[in-house]
């Protein structure tokens, strides 16, 4: 089955949708560097580098897939309402009426549930349904499905009316008693404990920094990836942090601390290990950016691979 991708960013979506068994025709982005990331791993897909509001036809294709931008949704961000990136799926609904796929695939961030937005969600639901599609929601966790990392996110998925199916979404694949959560130490296994500095974010932490807890360790599921290279968790061997009072914490000792890599943060968003093309010559912020804002492709590949085996 064939599927096309728009705002595809690095291309976590897409890995997933690949290891579902899809082959992605097209994909769409305006970030550059996050092109170079996809087509460095993605070689065979045609990768299009285009403000998606001039792209005027698309090919045809079963699925469509799409993680529009989340600024004015993220708890990470401002939370603006009125933030114009918010109605960037009125594109997609536009790329959906045109191409007539057999089902859509949405994720975005779970702050999109939030009662301030309650209004954007239901107005992408209906406008989804008046292009034809029977129209289910459901905020899920990575690390119910393998991901070494706590993401909530919101996954809309449709399927066309006429084929009269009803999409129901996965059960957790971890976290039960059979099967436990993916944890640091198994994302991160082979690493170095000290690679080179030019991988991570070698700066201060500064005092907002250090309002909050920014560890987990070894043995546990970390803590949501960020696209900021300043706001970046972690890494476990350093030492533990401890509350002084509200709004701060500080180390337990003066031991050494660094924060992930951008390819460790990479492993943590369930990727294999990404190529990163012109590596040395490219800014520590475009490598954290493209990695941060991905879709972790073991979660997007479950429901791929679900909506697959029902179409």
């Amino acid at each position: 089955m064939k599927a096309v991708s728009l705002f595809s960013g690095c291309g976590g979506s897409d890995a997933g949708l690949i290891k579902a068994g899809f082959e992605v025709v097209m994909a769409n982005d305006i970030l550059p560097y996050a092109k170079e990331v996809y087509e460095a791993n993605h070689p065979e897909t045609d990768y299009l580098l285009q403000n998606i509001e001039i792209v005027k036809s698309f090919p045809s294709a079963d699925v469509l897939a799409g993680c529009y931008p989340c600024q004015g949704f993220s708890q990470g961000g401002k939370r603006q309402a009125d933030n114009k990136l918010n109605y960037l799926y009125l594109e997609f609904a536009r790329a959906l009426n045109l191409i007539k796929p057999k089902a859509f695939i949405v994720e975005n961030v779970s702050g999109m549930t939030r009662t301030t937005f309650d209004h954007l969600l239901k107005d992408q639901i209906k406008v989804f349904s008046e292009a034809g599609y029977n129209v289910v929601f459901k905020v899920l966790n990575a690390a119910d499905y393998g991901v070494a990392q706590e993401r909530k996110r919101i996954f809309i998925v449709g399927t066309r009316n006429d084929l009269q199916l009803n999409f129901l979404f996965p059960e957790p694949t971890h976290g039960t008693e059979l099967i436990p959560k993916k944890t640091i130490r198994e994302a991160l296994e082979g690493l170095p404990l000290w690679p080179e500095k030019s991988e991570y974010y070698d700066y201060g932490f500064h005092w907002y920094y250090m309002s909050r807890n920014r560890k987990r360790n070894w043995d546990e599921t970390s803590r949501t990836m960020v696209s900021s290279p300043r706001h970046m968790l972690l890494h476990p061997i350093s030492p533990d942090m401890v509350k002084i009072s509200q709004d701060h914490w500080e180390f337990v000792s003066d031991a050494p601390a660094r924060r992930f890599t951008y390819k460790e943060a990479a492993r943590i968003q369930g990727f294999n290990d990404l190529i990163f093309p012109r590596e040395n010559e490219t800014s520590l912020e475009n490598k954290y950016k493209v990695v941060g804002n991905a879709v972790p492709p073991p979660l997007f590949e479950v429901i791929a691979r679900k909506l697959k085996f029902l179409l």
